[in-house]
């Protein structure tokens, strides 16, 4: 059976920060990785969305957490389709931002790859990086063109671990989920399997598959049915009960037996939900291949 880590998709988010989860004279950002590398063997780093990872910050988190720890990181928006505003991007590159938009790349994408890939080394060579999670827009339907896009993305991403989180929910519909299991599987990419409301038309089913021997992941982001309207505090405004809880914990069992790691991270950001949530389904699991931190 593979190794279990359970944590949170932030430990910067600022409803955690605000929530006095952080104990006192380590609430800077050193003290606060350090404490949450204490409680938990692995975080999502949700910054390298919004804007590149720097060399500099790899190696401040590199220092700050102990052997063993693994960070998921997020793709760069603009590598997995989503808008992305000039100010994210380094001032030499966004002319050519300006020029995508009108229907050249001009190499664009594979330059902001290269400089995105650059800034997570640290995490690589160190073996802190968990994988590299691409979450596509709900915008990407399945379909030829929305195959080869991912496999643009694995080539581009070749010799890094790759999971794949989908937001349209028709690629884990029940007449689709063997044919999306085929291709991430011929990707050699991890499947996120998630957890969310079941009520509206762009839910995702929590469909779980295992497309990669190395990793599995599952997202559990809470079941506020203002996920398609709502702020984001409303958004992901959710506390776990012990019976939801309890639906996941025979299914990550399940992924153990399959791959040599599974990550479990709750991403119910409002106050110190994710990480109280976090905290009972180690405890549920209560498995010895569960990494512990305490």
């Amino acid at each position: 059976m593979g190794e279990i880590r359970v944590g949170t998709c932030s430990w910067t988010d600022k409803a955690l920060v605000s929530s006095g989860w952080y104990p006192r004279g380590r609430r800077d950002a050193e003290g606060r990785l350090r404490h949450y590398a204490e409680q938990f063997p692995v975080a999502e780093v949700d910054s390298t969305y919004y804007g590149l990872p720097s060399t500099r910050n790899s190696l401040l988190w590199v220092d700050r957490t102990p052997e063993g720890f693994r960070f998921d990181v997020k793709a760069f928006s603009l590598l997995t389709g989503h808008p992305t505003r000039p100010e994210a991007l380094p001032a030499d590159l966004r002319p050519a931002l300006a020029r995508q938009r009108t229907g050249s790349d001009d190499g664009l994408l594979d330059e902001v790859w290269n400089r995105f890939a650059a800034g997570l080394e640290p995490l690589r060579a160190s073996g802190r990086l968990g994988t590299l999670l691409f979450q596509f827009p709900p915008r990407l339907a399945p379909g030829q063109a929305a195959a080869e896009f991912l496999r643009r993305c694995r080539e581009r991403a070749e010799g890094w671990p790759m999971a794949v989180e989908f937001r349209h929910p028709d690629w884990w519909r029940a007449d689709r989920v063997e044919a999306t299991t085929a291709l991430l599987s011929e990707l050699g990419t991890a499947a996120v399997a998630v957890d969310m409301v079941q009520t509206l038309p762009t839910s995702v089913p929590p469909v779980v598959r295992v497309t990669s021997p190395e990793l599995a992941l599952v997202r559990l982001h809470g079941r506020n049915s203002a996920w398609g309207t709502g702020s984001k505090e409303e958004r992901f405004r959710h506390e776990y009960t012990p019976e939801e809880l309890a639906e996941w914990a025979p299914r990550v069992r399940a992924m153990a037996e399959q791959a040599r790691e599974v990550h479990v991270l709750f991403n119910n950001c409002c106050g110190d939900a994710a990480v109280r949530a976090a905290r009972s389904m180690r405890h549920l699991l209560g498995s010895r291949r569960v990494v512990p931190c305490d």
